[in-house]
């Protein structure tokens, strides 16, 4: 049974005082940094001279400082740039300035899992990851509600580690509804595998396949993107709301016996044994591996992939008809 800790859990005083760095000022970055200057912390934002986020920072109230002066200066350092960047950032701006009893912390396991990341023994390694991006953190924080977050310590060095983590979830509004407790490894391997399998890859793919099928059987391409794309909303909606069951007391009678007979077709064996081999690529580090070379390579295979996914005609299509809508 997971740990799911709230407000009443947490001393959010441990952290009055401390300086906290958010490096970087992204979909993320913003929001940890707005939400924790509510909640009354002390934070820096530390960004380089030619980050396009600067013009942001500042008209968000923040007088950004690059980031090796914003991890000299504090205490905690949130580490919210890219994955891909982190460990040039780690190594150029932060691990020199790792002074005993500090705190480096991360919202995804992706570099700590993956040995991108090293930290050395003297200080506290953590993470908060919140179940959503930053925008959405953001206006829920605002709006006096929050969303739910994972949250593990990796390396207790001042004894103060959990507290300091939970009073960092608590700041950017998450204990308002609950933070789970996790690892490292199991935040990083379930969150890869879902966005391949179920939240990007397996629904975009999903989509444009059924697009697909209807306009290569002569059906209007306009009808195939409404039913097949646009309506997804819909079904997410509920799923959120009420989980699979409460879906399914939504919908019709007709779409319900749709679901239990032909949702086994489409997901089936093969699609199971897919499913495993994805995870198992995750788990031995062949998914980062790849991920890590492409970076290295200069991202051939991205950009080429991205084209061709910005060609398809559905993608056309989608445009002219929410202009309609």
């Amino acid at each position: 049974m997971a740990h799911i800790s709230y407000e009443g859990d947490v001393d959010p005083t441990v952290l009055q005082g401390k300086r906290i760095a958010i490096i970087g000022y992204g979909s993320q970055g913003h929001a940890h940094a707005l939400n924790l200057r509510d909640s009354g912390y002390h934070v820096v934002v530390g960004l380089p001279e030619a980050s396009k986020s600067r013009a942001r920072a500042i008209a968000d109230g923040w007088q950004p400082v690059l980031p090796g002066e914003a991890a000299r200066e504090a205490d905690i350092i949130m580490l919210l740039v890219p994955d891909q960047h982190q460990r040039a950032v780690y190594e150029q701006d932060i691990r020199p300035h790792l002074a005993d009893g500090k705190m480096l912390m991360v919202a995804h396991g992706f570099s700590l899992h993956y040995g991108q990341i090293v930290p050395p023994t003297n200080i506290d390694v953590a993470m908060v990851a919140p179940n959503g991006p930053g925008p959405m953190l953001r206006r829920m924080y605002s709006e006096g509600k929050g969303i739910p977050a994972l949250w593990t310590v990796q390396q207790d060095v001042t004894g103060q580690a959990q507290a300091l983590t939970l009073a960092y979830a608590h700041g950017l509004g998450c204990t308002r509804v609950g933070v789970i407790q996790t690892s490292i490894g199991e935040e990083t391997e379930t969150d890869l595998f879902a966005e391949q399998v179920v939240l990007c890859g397996g629904l975009t793919s999903l989509i444009r396949t059924a697009f697909e099928t209807l306009v290569e059987a002569g059906y209007q391409p306009e009808i195939a993107y409404t039913c097949c794309l646009q309506e997804v909303k819909l079904i997410a909606d509920l799923l959120y709301q009420g989980g699979i069951n409460q879906m399914h007391k939504a919908i019709s009678d007709t779409a319900e016996y749709g679901d239990y007979v032909t949702g086994p077709r489409i997901i089936d064996q093969h699609t199971r044994e897919q499913m495993r081999g994805a995870l198992k690529d995750i788990q031995d580090g062949t998914f980062a591996r790849d991920w890590i070379l492409e970076n290295q390579a200069g991202l051939p295979s991205l950009l080429a992939m991205r084209r061709k996914d910005a060609e398809h005609p559905i993608e056309a299509l989608g445009r002219r008809i929410r202009k309609m809508l």
